[in-house]
């Protein structure tokens, strides 16, 4: 029998969202430990050999700190400290791939870019919306 991962009890969406953003990250955590086409595809507006396996491990460990921190959160969605920490992983994805895109310009808007994007913006908004929801007091 495998291992099944129970759902996180709290009420509403946002703690199942974490707990699936969690999982998604271990898997590109895995992927950047593996090979270095998917984060060469982020980061294509620089040569490719400056998106180093050395680089790729970097990123795949910050991927894997935010995922540690959104899988605690889905299943402690209501302590404070917790729910904020995982606003501010949100909050430095999108900064970060903001910064590469507007600032550095080492990335261009692909697939590779939006996603993360996409998932740090509906994240900190829906987070932002929710707060007193799940943190009381």
């Amino acid at each position: 029998m495998s291992p099944v991962i129970p759902l996180p009890e709290a009420s509403g969406l946002l703690p199942k969202w974490q707990l699936l953003v969690a999982v998604m990250a271990v898997f590109n955590t895995a992927q950047n430990f593996a090979t270095l086409k998917l984060t060469r595809r982020i980061y294509d507006r620089v040569p490719e050999h400056l998106v180093t396996p050395l680089q790729a491990r970097t990123f795949a460990i910050w991927t894997l700190t935010s995922a540690v921190v959104r899988f605690y959160a889905a299943y402690h969605i209501n302590e404070k400290v917790v729910y904020d920490m995982a606003l501010f992983t949100y909050l430095l994805a999108f900064g970060h791939f903001s910064s590469e895109l507007l600032i550095f310009r080492t990335a261009k808007l692909n697939a590779g870019v939006i996603s993360p994007v996409i998932v740090s913006t509906t994240s900190l908004i829906w987070m932002f919306r929710q707060y007193d929801f799940y943190v009381k007091g």
